[in-house]
Formats: structure tokens, sequence, C-alpha cells
């Protein structure tokens, strides 16, 4: 993975934290001091926690498991969705669903009728509907692209969740905790960390610092998937390498049985010597 630097850490503005009267005391252990009232972060703790939480993500892509990623503010919505488009993750950036997680059964029923009038309208099946009808069916998609558009290839519980900012996400974070799904998250001044898996000590507010870190945590999994495509290649050909060998073994033990047949039916048949009774000579 690249080399996380402080200087970049720094133009991306990932240092400003909350102001001093909201903080939470339970982010001291990453808090640098403070600059006319306001909380400076400790950017070697950045450094280490993203270092961290990358090396997890970076296992997951090799692993081929899914991460949800969860930003529904305002200036984290569009870098997420990109970037979460890109590596094709799962994401939510409207709202967080009541019961995405602890009652995934029923929300997993509107993600298949999502997906079902997705291709019912794609292959004409609406055109039998009178056009009211029509109407009301795409009302309805467009209801559920807004809601579930970004999760639309989720068919089980993701493996992981990543949150820009747990104190608005505190729904998805307590669901996450409730299933024992790990947690990775940018943590600010004004949050407890304790209950983050993988805590990403920075700036939750400023479009710079959440870009660079949610791009960072997409690189680290796009190359864990990378390592885990090459794996597979590898495997496919050890597969085919050891099936050529088996079959050329196979042949050569099929033409060493015909040879050996061949031998036995010509084997030339011994002759066997006749014996000559010896003619006694008459008396005259």
């Amino acid at each position: 993975m690249k080399e996380i630097l402080l200087k970049d850490l720094l133009e991306a503005g990932c240092h400003f934290g909350h102001r001093k009267e909201k903080w939470h005391p339970k982010a001291a252990s990453f808090i640098y001091g403070a600059r006319e009232g306001i909380h400076i972060i400790d950017l070697a703790k950045t450094k280490d926690g993203l270092g961290n939480a990358a090396e997890f993500i970076k296992n997951l892509g090799i692993s081929g498991k899914t991460i949800l990623f969860v930003a529904t503010k305002r200036q984290a919505k569009t870098v997420v969705t990109e970037v979460a488009q890109k590596i094709k993750m799962p994401y939510l950036t409207l709202r967080w669903i009541g019961g995405f997680l602890t009652n995934w059964d029923e929300v997993k029923k509107n993600i298949e009728k999502l997906n079902r009038f997705r291709a019912e309208k794609r292959d004409g099946s609406w055109k039998k509907f009178p056009k009211h009808e029509i109407i009301k069916l795409e009302k309805h998609l467009h209801q559920l692209e807004l809601v579930y558009g970004g999760v639309a290839e989720l068919n089980a519980l993701p493996d992981a969740i990543f949150i820009v900012d747990i104190k608005k996400e505190v729904a998805s974070l307590k669901e996450a905790i409730r299933l024992g799904i790990p947690i990775v998250a940018i943590v600010d001044t004004n949050v407890d960390p304790k209950d983050v898996d993988y805590p990403i000590p920075a700036n939750d507010d400023a479009v710079g610092s959440i870009q660079f870190i949610v791009n960072y945590i997409a690189d680290a999994y796009q190359e864990g998937a990378v390592i885990r495509e090459k794996g597979t290649e590898k495997e496919k050909l050890k597969t085919a390498t050891l099936k050529s060998k088996q079959e050329s073994v196979k042949e050569e033990k099929t033409a060493e049985k015909t040879e050996k047949t061949v031998q036995k039916e010509l084997k030339p048949v011994k002759k066997t010597k006749s014996k000559q009774k010896k003619v006694q000579p008459s008396k005259s």
C-alpha cells in the first residue's frame, strides 16, 4: 500500500477537530492540543489508525468480502458514492434504513423487489399494463432506487461496515455492534472511539479529509482484490497443470497396457520337435 505521509494528512485537513467545548473525554488519547479554541488531532495517531484500518480492509479484498459504506452527511455523500461504485461495494448515502442490519430478512425482500422491478421494466413486462399502472410502477421503482439503489447487489449481511461520522450514523453503529460486524470509522474529537474496531482519528467534516481517507481505504481493498485475482488465476493454472499431468500419466499407462497386449498377441509359438522312431535294420 502507498505510504501514508503526515504532510498529505495535513494538506487534506485531517488534523482539525471540533471546538473544545464539544470534545468527548475518550477522544483525549488522539488530541494533540488546541488552537484558537479548536482541538487539533495528532496526525501520527491518524497515520497509525488509517494504516491498521487499511490492512484490515486489504485482507477483506483478498478474501473477496463485502464492505458497506455509510455516509449520509452532505459533504460525504458524493465522495463515498463515487468510491463505493469504483470498487463495486454497497453504500447508503441518502439515509440509514432502520433495521437494515438487524432486520435484514425484511430489508432483503425490498432489495429483491427493486431488482425484480428493474428486470421487468428492462424486458418490457410492464408494457401489458395500462398507462396509469405503469406510472405507478415507475414511481414505486424510483422510490426503491433512491433508498436501496446503492445496495442493490447486496444479497447477504456485509462482512464489515465503514462509517464516516459515527455520531450522525449512531443507528448504523449500534446495529453493527449488536450483530458483531467489524466497524471501520473516521472518529473526530466529539465522539467516543471505543465502540469502533478500527478507528481513524481525523476530521469527519472537511471534504478533503473524508476524500483522502475514503480513497485510501478503497485503494487498500482494490490491492487486496488484485492479490485475490492473481491467486485465483494461479490456482486455475495449477489445477490445469495437474489435470494435464494426470491425463498424460493415464495416456502413458494406456499405451503401456496396449503395448503389452500387442506383444502378447505377437509372441511366437514355440515349435515342438517331433520324436522320430529309429528304424531297426531288417535281418536278411
